[in-house]
């Protein structure tokens, strides 16, 4: 098959799915990863898609990548990010989980942990770290979101706003290079500036394809972070706003 036939069919796949894998397109044009690769990039070059560990995706400003792709785009990375954040959280401690496969990556590396008291409004979070007779978990009222088990809505904002806790640990879906954190949902960006500001230190969990990844919520700035965890170098206006702003960057 001729290069440019395969990387129209390959921006079809990735259109109708949100995100492939390598694997995946290997085993659709039988090709090497090798080739695979190539194209990837080719396409990533021209803007057409987004190059992530493992795969490739489109972004959207709108609308996020399904929820089942985005458990395994860049997996990897998100598990070392889990491993040296969870690094962070003493024995009986309190904190807030909210919404992504991220935090679901890190609710998993918390089970090593003791005595922990866990408000998220994160169903699959609770469900992981239920498995814990030690652990204490909360789940926030309000309206469920079918693709993903996010809770979302005013009552789970007011919900959040009853407690103070040690640390809050958010995820986030896109970050501006002027430090904008963004996403989609404004009922899930509502929540997550209420568990900011119930937390007294905030962590703040994302690996790198969410710099310059565009979405259309603002949910606030990365300066309101006291520590971030990612696994690249961030561009160098983000790291300029961390330093200006006291915010502890930790590259995993």
């Amino acid at each position: 098959m001729a290069q440019r036939r395969r990387q129209d069919l390959i921006m079809e796949l990735i259109q109708q799915n949100g995100f492939v894998t390598t694997e995946q397109l290997v085993d659709q044009f039988k090709v090497t990863p090798q080739t695979i690769r190539r194209d990837l990039n080719e396409l990533a070059k021209q803007k057409k898609l987004r190059r992530h560990h493992g795969g490739a995706g489109i972004d959207s400003s709108t609308v996020n990548t399904a929820y089942q792709a985005r458990k395994i785009m860049d997996l990897e990375a998100k598990e070392r990010i889990a491993e040296a954040l969870v690094e962070m959280i003493p024995d009986n401690s309190s904190m807030f989980i909210n919404i992504g496969t991220t935090t679901e990556t890190i609710a998993k590396a918390l089970l090593e942990k003791n005595n922990l008291q866990v408000v998220t409004n994160n169903l699959h979070v609770a469900s992981i770290l239920s498995a814990k007779e030690d652990f204490h978990v909360i789940i926030a009222g309000g309206e469920v979101r079918n693709r993903d088990g996010g809770i979302v809505g005013e009552a789970t904002r007011d919900f959040i706003n009853q407690f103070k806790m040690d640390f809050g640990i958010i995820g986030i879906s896109g970050i501006h290079n002027d430090g904008s954190l963004l996403d989609f949902d404004y009922r899930e960006v509502r929540v997550a500036q209420a568990i900011i500001a119930n937390s007294q230190q905030v962590l703040l969990a994302a690996d790198h394809s969410k710099f310059g990844r565009n979405a259309m919520v603002r949910l606030g700035s990365i300066t309101q972070a006291d520590h971030v965890f990612t696994d690249q170098q961030p561009p160098v206006e983000i790291r300029q706003l961390l330093t200006e702003h006291n915010v502890q960057l930790h590259l995993v």
